[in-house]
């Protein structure tokens, strides 16, 4: 299966105030003040009229073999082969595996950038915006994945990142060699950081 790209209409997107206030630190059970409020209305606004959401994705056939020890599984797609205790139960039945590259863009890191010596409650605000924004994108991926699996009579587990668990940030340079990352424009530095900073990858299995 070739890449496919997806670049939805900010316009289209709907601000999560609670997933905002739960980036910030918010129990449930606790609402912001009215003033937090209103700048997290603000700094939605903002981002919105900003940013850039593009992302791309790759279904890849995926076999797993070995148990969840301490060496953990052997996981093969692609040219690829990663050992994982973590990755591999999160795969463990799946048959196919998709990754997946998304972004909101360079301008909300200028954005945040631009704030944080002026006013850091405002940027820590905007981060959590930006986290909010993101998520949006990726679920969207995610429902285009779960369309295909459906297509093909499969469903699809929980998206797992690099970065997690036993599972090293060098895998970013198997996502970014796999899929055509910098057609979304992403960079991997050096530090195996992405920029733009309000970026994701991750795996979905497919079982």
């Amino acid at each position: 299966m070739s890449a496919n790209f997806l670049f939805p209409d900010k316009a289209n997107f709907t601000p999560d105030m609670s997933e905002t206030a739960r980036y910030l630190g918010y129990r449930r059970s606790t609402a912001p003040d009215a003033n937090i409020g209103e700048l997290m209305e603000k700094a939605a606004r903002e981002m919105q009229a900003v940013m850039k959401p593009q992302a791309v994705f790759e279904i890849f056939d995926l076999t797993i073999e070995g148990a969840s020890g301490e060496g953990g599984m052997e996981i093969s797609f692609a040219d690829l082969t990663l050992h994982s205790r973590d990755l591999g139960a999160n795969l463990k039945g799946c048959s196919k595996v998709a990754l997946l590259a998304a972004t909101i863009g360079p301008q909300v890191d200028a954005l945040i950038r631009r704030n944080s010596s002026l006013d850091p409650v405002y940027a820590s605000i905007l981060q959590a915006s930006g986290a909010m924004f993101i998520e949006e994108v990726v679920d969207l991926v995610n429902a285009e994945i779960k369309k295909i699996a459906a297509a093909e009579g499969l469903k699809t587990r929980p998206r797992y990142s690099p970065g997690y668990g036993d599972v090293s940030l060098q895998v970013q340079k198997d996502f970014f060699r796999l899929l055509p990352c910098t057609r979304i424009g992403l960079t991997l530095m050096d530090t195996l950081i992405m920029a733009p900073e309000k970026s994701v990858t991750a795996f979905v299995g497919l079982f």
